[in-house]
């Protein structure tokens, strides 16, 4: 099954090697037929500790890392 890929902005670099970043999904409200917004964040696995906050990053599905953290930023 392939891995999923998903695009945010990172909103905290203050842990050691994670990131954490802002997923914002959109979609039709299904009675009200209007466009709603909702967001959610993950905690991502950031190597190098390259990414600051404010930098939009692509974050991929891997096998757990910690407790909380199951993403790698993908590097482009």
């Amino acid at each position: 099954m392939p891995k999923r890929i998903l695009q945010g902005t990172v909103v905290s670099d203050k842990s050691d090697k994670t990131i954490v970043v802002k997923v914002e999904r959109r979609f039709a409200h299904p009675m009200l037929r209007k466009t709603v917004r909702r967001s959610k964040n993950y905690k991502a696995h950031d190597e190098l500790n390259q990414k600051k906050t404010g930098d939009s990053v692509s974050i991929q599905e891997c096998a757990p890392i910690s407790k909380d953290k199951c993403w790698t930023v993908v590097t482009e």
